[in-house]
């Protein structure tokens, strides 16, 4: 008897990039996948190269502020909830596995209606809205952070950490060094500011970019339309827009990681093993969650955290100093962490769900 799954989970490619991961090995479990989505959102898109039957549906957005949208957005939920459920007695799945984001929220309270198991997935460390709305009828919650369990049901959550694309473990780091014009004379630093860069990142390496470049090679994920022109052809720095198919290659060749604290980006330095210095961005222009996530790795010995507000020159080139000295203890915490077998222990409650249905 074969198996189906819904995955569903949208909104940003956070919510979308763990769903891509966990799709080799149910395909090789001989699962049939659908996706389930927002008519237009970026999950749509990045799901065309899965080949995957693709689902559609109203999503609107909860808000903890006021906006007009407050008032049209509870309808398009229900109509979301209404298609849902038309796909849903379509597909006849038996498990639906959600990666969050408001387009979740319709699918799993749909499949819930139907008796049909839902196991989601909690990156950060304080649920989000759209989570929180689903975690009353979800079967099971899994999460990135020890600390996330005091929020959680306690017969639901399990600490999985998040699951990370398979060929991100299979780089070539000679390949990386060709890519960037490096050796293997220098250690090499990679810098990654989030998907759209990070401008006081950004500003801070290039700031200390002569000293750094004494004892290391660095390079440098910018994001879109923030190259410097002028540092193009410094000796030993390499800048990119962003990087696609080439990314386990960098990871491979990286010694040390600068990177915001993004859930999925501090999964894969966790999974990759990458000694690293967190800049979480501020809580002024998020909802916090960064400086939580940050704080948790730093409290387990993953991680250097450097506040953004007290960036400096000297204390970036101190804490990058300190790093690469103390960098075996930090990939020693790495390696005894059991938050990196994601996608092991995700697929096995998977399994267990849909045993217990059939």
């Amino acid at each position: 008897m074969s198996k189906k799954i819904v995955l569903t989970g949208g909104g940003t490619a956070g919510h979308v990039t763990p769903n891509m991961a966990l799709i080799p090995k149910l395909r090789e479990l001989q699962y049939e996948i659908a996706y389930m989505g927002s008519y237009d959102g970026i999950e749509k898109k990045l799901m065309e190269d899965f080949n995957i039957p693709y689902f559609g549906i109203a999503t609107g957005k909860f808000r903890r502020y006021f906006d007009p949208k407050n008032f049209s957005d509870p309808f398009r939920v229900l109509k979301g909830m209404s298609e849902a459920r038309k796909y849903l007695k379509e597909i006849k799945p038996d498990v639906v596995f959600s990666k969050g984001g408001f387009v979740s929220v319709p699918v799993v309270r749909a499949a819930a209606s139907l008796g049909i198991p839902c196991i989601i997935h909690e990156s950060d460390m304080t649920p989000g809205l759209a989570n929180k709305l689903c975690i009353p009828v979800a079967k099971k919650v899994c999460c990135n952070f020890p600390e996330t369990f005091r929020m959680l049901p306690e017969s639901k959550a399990v600490l999985t950490g998040s699951p990370i694309r398979k060929e991100l473990t299979m780089g070539n780091k000679e390949a990386g060094y060709r890519l960037c014009g490096f050796d293997a004379s220098k250690p090499v630093i990679m810098v990654v500011g989030g998907s759209l860069g990070s401008a006081a990142v950004n500003q801070a390496v290039r700031d200390v970019l002569p000293e750094l470049l004494k004892d290391f090679q660095v390079v440098h994920l910018c994001g879109k339309e923030k190259m410097d022109n002028l540092l193009l052809t410094t000796p030993g720095y390499k800048q990119f827009e962003y990087i696609r198919s080439e990314m386990k290659d960098i990871f491979a060749m990286a010694d040390l990681v600068i990177s915001r604290a993004g859930a999925n980006a501090i999964s894969e330095l966790l999974a990759l093993r990458k000694p690293n210095i967190l800049i979480p961005l501020p809580a002024t222009s998020s909802r916090g969650d960064q400086i939580l996530n940050a704080e948790s790795f730093e409290s387990q010995g993953f991680s250097i955290v450097i506040d953004e507000d007290d960036l400096t020159n000297k204390l970036l080139l101190e804490k990058i100093q300190e790093l690469y000295f103390n960098r075996f203890s930090y990939i020693e915490a790495m390696t005894k962490s059991n938050q990196r077998d994601a996608i092991g222990t995700i697929i096995g409650l998977i399994e267990d769900a849909v045993n217990q249905k059939q």
